[in-house]
């Protein structure tokens, strides 16, 4: 499995880091020539205008929203949901458009009121969640409700996008990335 991952700005090693720990072959995207031949794509946290922005400049933004409209599993945490979200609230910037969903940029303020949480995720069980400057899903409109968090909607499935308000990849706990790396064995299975 080749496991690509935008690594632009923003928490990306940590995510190769448990990916490769599984045995998937991870590619760094930094440029529109490393994104071919990709079983699946990793869009990480990191700030979100930055990375927007970045795709837009390096010509890797069409080429990106073309294989994710097109079914290729992602994983997306933090900024990676606000770059896949189809409305922002609080934001005029939109991004991919490919996840149903309405989100709320920096939802739990500022760096110093980001904090950690256990709660029951869809499938998995309890799982050890760390918010930093997140976002949470204010509605849901077609996608499946995978997590809430004080009433706050913090991940979310739509058909081959998997999207989240925390950070699993900074913790010890690989189930969401093991269960990533399960939609992309059944999408290269197609």
């Amino acid at each position: 499995m080749r496991i690509g991952i935008l690594a632009l700005q923003g928490a990306f090693a940590e995510h190769k880091k448990m990916l490769e720990n599984l045995g998937a072959e991870c590619v760094e995207l930094r440029q529109a020539n490393d994104v071919i031949d990709l079983d699946g794509i990793v869009l990480p946290g990191g700030e979100s205008t930055v990375q927007g922005k970045l795709l837009r400049e390096l010509n890797m933004f069409d080429k990106i929203q073309k294989l994710i409209e097109q079914g290729l599993p992602t994983l997306a945490t933090c900024a990676g949901l606000v770059l896949l979200a189809d409305e922002i609230v609080n934001d005029d910037n939109v991004y991919f458009k490919t996840l149903p969903v309405s989100i709320k940029r920096n939802a739990y303020g500022r760096q110093l009121g980001s904090f950690d949480t256990v709660s029951d995720f869809k499938g998995i069980g309890e799982f050890d969640m760390k918010f930093i400057r997140a976002p949470y899903i204010v509605d849901a409109h077609g996608a499946e409700v995978l997590a809430e968090v004080d009433g706050h909607i913090v991940a979310v499935k739509y058909n081959n996008q998997l999207a989240l308000s925390f950070h699993p990849e900074l913790g010890e706990d690989n189930r969401i990335h093991k269960g990533f790396l399960q939609m992309v064995q059944k999408y290269s299975c197609q």
